[in-house]
């Protein structure tokens, strides 16, 4: 535990002004929306896309009384109750106290770097270290310099090995990593072309990386990569690899994939043996094979690593947000179950405003003893939850203590015989636990079960591509992001939820059904509906929707309901046609639709825009410019004539990644938000946001001269592996992908469709490769690529991915 004195003492401040020095600090927090146990809290004022100096004042109104500040006229008069450090930087003090921390733990710390598979190599090692040792991880992927700062906070001698990440986009970051981490044994996984453009070369992404490793006495690593050459004279390598070769500690002298499984022959000092693990790809086995030289390299015999390898469960990391039964939100975080990941599961809890109420399902954790007993009542004591239901022995005192509904149950079977008694019905619940209480089996009974193609959509994805482009808006520009079309597909509430707790400023549907739906799960944003009809007026009015008005017969329809309804100063939003000619006012009528809005009370404009046309073509930009003149002409017009001010708006995705000088008031991001890169803009680094998976359903072996599908398009013309997959127009994937034109990714590898595409299912050649029924199937490995191969662009596949495929979010 430390004081805010003592953290002043460590951080040698400026200056400090302690109202309460002896205030215990508990929680480190740079969000004001995820202050989670106030008193304990200790703010710092980051300065990143966002000046945190600006929230101070929002924590303080929730609680927080300690705050790390930098900037020396901050007004501190203003909250009286409070302690303030002030230092030169605030990233700088958070990552000095993150490194004193780590100073103190004097039991081996494990460093993890590489471009992928540090969150596997992190999860397999904690497991396979369990049987006899308490292992602190950093929790999920929080691999960053914020992220790593963060996860050495809860620090302790409690545990034997500490197991942290570190992952780098650029260069110059490693160094700060290495000052917190300070490993003494190093892992690195591999290279590859994660954050590929932030370097000159993978050379120089090497070198970055091996950064981490200045102070450790072994780093294990798979020989193929070569990393020899990098690493500083003083470390021991440790390796493993398939060719004889002396510098080589494990040796791998076969192996052999069949049915998902895996079977390596393995060679370790003047010892040969057989190790099954459940994967056949390249990646795990490549992740499993750093494990066991880890364990290795910490003296276990091969004998025992075998046995532990043996006991592996396959991983799902991710939390995931499923539709429940009796219109549930199920958050199914069952993988693991520590202090840090059940603070971010329990932040993503409270995201979602589609219940009132919202359970918390916790098993105990590892190594549980007094202190964690502490620690976690005082992260649950502070909670706003319908109730919490604890599973395991451990837990049962919590009973007693929390202020909110508890039940307990001691194991969770007796958990699922009371399913019926417990009455789970429209709340959002947080299914949170160790794996040694496999509280995904109480996940699966309360899912919807539903079609077996599934759209991934990864909620952190949607989040970084959003801080993606607002980081381009100057300060006072305004964001506005599109939901319309189910979200590009994505998804509804599930969406607008993330959009909301990020603060942007409005949201825009294209059917007032689609604004009434997000009203009622809890969205609370400005929504503008976009070409709204009279018949959904009394909707608009009802749900608080914002219309967007394009011609004269709306506007004095809409004035007309609202005269009836004495309603006054209704906001709406006027479309002026600039050069799109699908729907708006045009130049010439804004004098009488001036003269209209001068002469009525009922409604009050919110914001004038329009719609670019070529907003992403280089050609065209002469054009775009002439559509910006005009709307700049009507608004002022109308100004002049209203007396009051409103926002301007035009720029859509490509304008903001293209036309920096057109943001006006507000911007409007679409199709970028969902990881779709039209622009390819230097410097904006989006990523996917759905993925598209189906599986394999029957494999059969065809001679030449049969036929595949209806009408019998695909002919087989040598013997042939054809496998099923469980998707077809029907969920959106469209009838041109028939014979050829498709191409799906299974393990690794891209096979072509066969047949024409049916309504349930499709089928693929897989002879060329190895793959088995059930089997996952990627539907869409390039998303432009495969819009481009029937000519169409990604919007229309996103958005066409029918409401029955089952929709799967997940955040990390």
């Amino acid at each position: 535990m430390y004081s805010i004195d003592s953290i002043g003492q460590i951080l040698r401040p400026k200056q400090i002004v302690l109202v309460s020095k002896d205030s215990v600090i508990t929680d480190l927090v740079y969000d004001s929306r995820k202050v989670a146990h106030a008193e304990g809290s200790l703010f710092f004022a980051l300065k990143a896309l966002r000046d945190g100096h600006r929230f101070v004042k929002d924590a303080y109104e929730k609680g927080v009384r300690s705050f790390i500040i930098s900037e020396d006229d901050f007004p501190v008069h203003n909250f009286p109750e409070a302690n303030f450090v002030w230092v030169a930087d605030v990233w700088q003090a958070l990552q000095q106290l993150a490194a004193h921390v780590r100073q103190q733990f004097e039991k081996p710390v494990i460093g993890i770097t590489g471009s992928n598979g540090k969150t596997v190599v992190k999860e397999w090692l904690t497991q396979l270290l369990a049987g006899d040792k308490k292992v602190y991880q950093s929790p999920k992927s929080y691999n960053s310099q914020l992220g790593v700062a963060l996860s050495l906070w809860n620090l302790s001698d409690d545990y034997d090995y500490a197991i942290i990440e570190a992952g780098i986009s650029m260069p110059e970051e490693m160094a700060h990593l290495e000052t917190m981490i300070k490993p003494d044994i190093g892992i690195f996984t591999n290279i590859g072309l994660a954050h590929a453009g932030g370097f000159a070369s993978k050379v120089a992404k090497i070198e970055e990386k091996v950064k981490l490793f200045a102070g450790s006495h072994t780093v294990i690593y798979p020989s193929k990569y070569g990393f020899a050459p990098y690493l500083p004279p003083a470390i021991t390598s440790f390796t493993f690899g398939d060719t004889a070769d002396d510098s080589l500690q494990v040796e791998v002298l076969d192996e052999e994939a069949r049915n998902q499984q895996s079977v390596l022959l393995l060679h370790y000092k003047g010892n040969t043996e057989k190790v099954r693990i459940p994967f056949s790809d390249k990646a795990s086995q490549e992740n499993i094979l750093i494990c066991i030289s880890t364990l290795l390299s910490l003296g276990y015999t091969l004998t025992d690593v075998i046995q532990r390898v043996g006991r592996l469960r396959p991983l799902e990391m991710r939390l995931q947000l499923l539709n429940g039964k009796n219109n549930c939100s199920i958050i199914d975080d069952s993988y693991s179950n520590d202090l840090a990941s059940l603070q971010i599961a329990l932040d993503f809890l409270h995201q979602q405003q589609q219940h009132d109420k919202k359970t918390l399902v916790l098993s105990e954790m590892e190594g549980m003893n007094a202190k964690l007993d502490e620690k976690l009542f005082k992260l649950l004591d502070g909670q706003s939850l319908y109730r919490i239901i604890l599973v395991g022995p451990a837990l049962a005192n919590l009973q007693q203590q929390l202020k909110q509904p508890v039940l307990y149950y001691a194991e969770t079977e007796a958990l699922i015989q009371d399913l019926d008694k417990l009455a789970f019905s429209q709340e959002s619940i947080l299914i949170k636990g160790s794996r040694t209480f496999h509280l995904e089996d109480l996940s699966q009974l309360l899912a919807d079960k539903s079609h077996e193609t599934v759209l991934e959509i990864n909620l952190q994805s949607l989040a970084h591509n959003l801080q993606q482009y607002r980081s381009l808006l100057p300060t006072g520009v305004k964001l506005m992001t599109m939901v319309k079309a189910f979200s590009y597909g994505s998804g509804s509430f599930e969406v607008a939820n993330l959009l909301q707790f990020n603060k942007v400023d409005y949201l825009t549907v294209a059917f007032a059904d689609e604004g009434v739906e997000l009203r009622q799960n809890g969205i609370e944003l400005p929504i503008m509906v976009l070409s709204p009809d009279e018949q959904v007026f009394d909707s608009l009015v009802r749900y608080k929707l914002e219309p967007e008005i394009y011609n004269f017969r709306i506007l004095n329809a809409f004035i007309a309901f609202l005269r009836r309804k004495s309603i006054a100063h209704y906001p709406i939003h006027l479309k002026m046609d600039t050069g799109m000619h699908r729907l708006g006012f045009l130049p010439n009528e804004v004098s009488s639709l001036v003269a209209v809005l001068d002469a009525v009370a009922e409604v009050q404009v919110k914001s004038v825009f329009s719609h670019l046309a070529a907003s992403g073509d280089p050609t065209q930009d002469e054009f775009t410019q002439l559509q910006v003149d005009r709307l700049n002409q009507a608004s002022a017009q109308l100004k002049d004539a209203l007396g009051y001010p409103f926002m301007r708006h035009i720029a859509n995705t490509s304008a903001i990644a293209r036309h920096p000088a057109i943001y006006m008031d507000m911007v409007r991001l679409g199709i970028g938000l969902y990881g779709v890169d039209m622009d390819h803009k230097e410097g904006l680094d989006l990523e996917p946001v759905s993925v598209l998976k189906t599986t394999i359903t029957q494999i059969k072996t065809l001679d030449v001269g049969e036929t595949v599908g209806y009408d019998r398009r695909g002919v087989i013309t040598r013997k042939s592996r054809i496998a099923t997959v469980k998707i077809g127009y029907a969920d959106g994937y469209n009838r041109h992908f028939g014979n050829g034109v498709g191409k799906m990714m299974i393990r690794g590898q891209e096979v072509a469709t066969i047949g024409s595409i049916c309504m349930d299912m499709c089928m693929l050649d897989v002879t060329d490769i190895v793959a088995n029924e059930e089997d996952e199937v990627l539907v869409f490995p390039d998303l432009q690529q495969a819009a481009q191969s029937i000519g169409t662009i990604p919007y229309e596949l996103l958005v066409s991915i029918s409401s029955r495929v089952k929709r799967v979010y997940f955040y990390g």
